[in-house]
């Protein structure tokens, strides 16, 4: 006669456990907080450096300092874990080739028109006021911005787009994976000036969806979603740089709450142009 062998509750748990590791919303939380451990001490030794308290405002110089120590810290975790899961770069949209480098630089001039398009109808209906006498301290600006658009958004769309949307569509659909990793884009921005980020939560979230787009229509590469990115980062950084316009609102639901584009229907209609432009090319079959 057999014997009936009943298994212990540790017998049961590890098999769930390495099952939970394996989950795609498991893989991304590890890698925020692993990122988060060890930023903490350097941003409490970076913050005492530049004299600043979590219940002050930043200044940008400050905010520059220490996204600066966040993002170079970044490449660290991530090439742990794509190491740690058998990925590499180019699995999650980084491939060093001519493709990469023409999509970046489709992606910048398209970003430009779209700014351009929005700021000409702001222009049309007397909703900003341009100082054209500040556009000499342009151009002294514009390089250096352009190398740091650059840095962010390839920073940025290596996290989000690359490793967390693509984590995540292992075990979703891309709609529900576009939907998740958007919104953790647009939550972790809340790290810096809450007051100021909240009310563009919705914009960052809308463009963390077009920026996904913009990586399924250029079959997976980030090239295109990295020169979209630093594109709007370059062109708003150097207006507000230069001085070169002001607001006739402070608050506005057109132009932006606190002078904040994405916070306004005229930012949102950025992203809207463009991503109506991505739709039209996924729709006609055009790929980059």
């Amino acid at each position: 006669m057999s014997e009936i062998v009943f298994a212990s509750e540790d017998d049961m748990l590890l098999p769930k456990l390495l099952k939970m590791f394996n989950t795609s919303w498991f893989k991304v939380l590890t890698f925020f907080e692993v990122w988060s451990v060890l930023w903490l001490p350097i941003a409490f030794v970076v913050s005492r450096s530049i004299d600043w308290q979590p219940n002050e405002p930043l200044i940008p110089k400050q905010k520059l300092i220490l996204l600066a120590s966040l993002y170079l810290l970044s490449p660290i975790v991530l090439g742990w874990k794509i190491a740690l899961e058998n990925l590499s770069f180019i699995s999650i949209g980084l491939n060093l080739d001519v493709k990469l480098f023409t999509s970046i630089l489709l992606g910048l001039v398209i970003g430009l028109a779209s700014l351009i398009i929005v700021f000409a109808f702001e222009s049309i209906f007397n909703l900003v006021s341009w100082h054209w006498q500040n556009s000499p301290e342009l151009f002294s600006l514009l390089l250096p911005i352009l190398v740091l658009s650059l840095f962010i958004s390839l920073i940025e769309e290596l996290i989000f787009r690359g490793y967390v949307f693509n984590t995540l569509v292992s075990d979703y659909s891309y709609w529900i994976s576009a939907i998740v990793s958007s919104l953790i884009f647009a939550a972790l921005h809340l790290i810096w000036e809450r007051k100021e980020t909240l009310p563009q939560i919705p914009g960052l979230w809308l463009m963390g969806m077009i920026l996904v787009g913009a990586e399924i229509v250029n079959r997976g590469s980030l090239g295109l979603a990295i020169g979209l990115h630093a594109s709007w980062i370059w062109g708003l950084t150097c207006i507000d740089s230069a001085q070169l316009l002001t607001y006739e609102r402070k608050n506005s639901w057109l132009t932006g709450f606190n002078q904040q584009p994405l916070a306004g229907i005229a930012g949102m209609s950025c992203l809207a142009i463009t991503g109506f432009a991505l739709w039209l090319a996924a729709y006609n079959n055009f790929v980059w």
